[in-house]
């Protein structure tokens, strides 16, 4: 019975971090009117390498093999979505939602995660060399894997994998 509620908690923490999150957003409301929406498409190796995909939203977005090596993907969204094997080489993905994203053999290396929520998701195979997750919010079980293989220094942050992770 313990248990239950503990995930009821933890759930309702979640949520309400991640309604915070939207709420306290430094993004004006009036800034988003143009965002593009590639909510419920089909992407699968797209190439987006260096392109402005600041706050665009990719809900429940198929992005197998996708390449968005080097983009600009801060306060974007990405729920629900498959990224399997994609190359997020060098992106910067400061304050983005990664929730409930399969990542599973994704090149994670270099990107910046700095302050993204990175909850529900998976990292199975995914090379994080380099890659910076300074104050994101990550689920505890997926920070203890993601430890057994963190390494590198970010080249742009200058922070080690390991240490951005507080693995121990």
């Amino acid at each position: 019975m313990k248990k239950i509620w503990l995930k009821i908690l933890s759930l309702f923490l979640i949520l309400l971090l991640a309604g915070l999150w939207v709420i306290l957003s430094p993004r004006p409301a009036f800034a988003q009117i143009n965002t593009i929406n590639y909510s419920n498409t089909n992407l699968e190796n797209r190439d987006f390498s260096h392109t402005d995909l600041a706050g665009v939203t990719f809900v429940a977005a198929e992005m197998r093999g996708t390449n968005f090596q080097g983009a600009d993907l801060t306060n974007a969204i990405f729920t629900k979505g498959v990224l399997l094997k994609a190359n997020l080489e060098g992106a910067n993905l400061t304050g983005a939602l990664v929730d409930r994203v399969t990542l599973d053999g994704a090149n994670l290396k270099n990107a910046n995660f700095t302050e993204a929520t990175l909850t529900r998701s998976r990292f199975y195979d995914a090379d994080i060399t380099g890659a910076d997750f300074t104050d994101a919010l990550i689920d505890r079980y997926q920070v203890s894997l993601l430890c057994e293989r963190a390494a590198g220094v970010n080249p742009i942050t200058g922070v080690a994998t390991r240490d951005s992770l507080g693995c121990r």
